[in-house]
């Protein structure tokens, strides 16, 4: 009788630790397929910001400057690995067609050109998924990280060598509040 007692401890204790387990797995599975989903639509974005870009170079000869810093910033997104250096390029990104934007308030004939307009709403439209991506994201990252930490899932995570995600955070350059503009 001692010895079924101790078998059926034996076996829920081995349940429980392959549940704990598994849901370890799920979650950091979680984690990098909401990843993989903000990557598609960066990679997405970053296609559509040549085009939009050659579809302007002949109406804005004077914004030569603003042109090249979506090039640059554009490259250095493309190039980040991590996923603060990946956060902190994009906040650049998204600052250089803020700026972007707001010259081309100041060519008419543009904010006309069809292609434009087509690829400006591709681009809009992006920027939408990217936003609903990075936030799901940050959901299973929170999800995930707090499996972690939690007992008595932490003691398995710190064996089996689970480490905590970063969030997809952009640099707070005051774009949470409302952006002024001078004229």
């Amino acid at each position: 009788m001692a010895l079924i007692i101790v078998l059926a401890v034996i076996a829920f204790l081995v349940f429980f630790i392959m549940s704990i387990y598994n849901s370890l797995i799920r979650l950091r599975n979680q984690v990098k397929n909401a990843w993989s989903q903000i990557d598609v639509q960066l990679k997405r974005r970053h296609d559509l910001i040549p085009n939009l870009l050659e579809t302007v170079k002949g109406y804005m000869v004077h914004e030569r400057e603003t042109l090249q810093n979506i090039t640059n910033a554009r490259a250095q997104a493309m190039s980040a690995a991590s996923i603060q250096d990946k956060a902190k390029a994009e906040g650049q990104l998204t600052d250089a067609m803020t700026k972007f934007n707001i010259a081309v308030e100041n060519y008419p004939d543009l904010k006309a050109n069809q292609n434009f307009l087509a690829l400006q709403e591709e681009l809009s439209s992006t920027e939408n998924k990217i936003s609903f991506s990075r936030q799901n994201y940050n959901d299973q990252v929170l999800y995930y990280n707090n499996k972690i930490e939690m007992f008595p899932s932490n003691i398995l995570a710190g064996m089996f060598n689970f480490t905590k995600e970063a969030f997809f955070e952009l640099e707070d350059k005051g774009e949470r509040g409302v952006p002024k503009i001078s004229f």
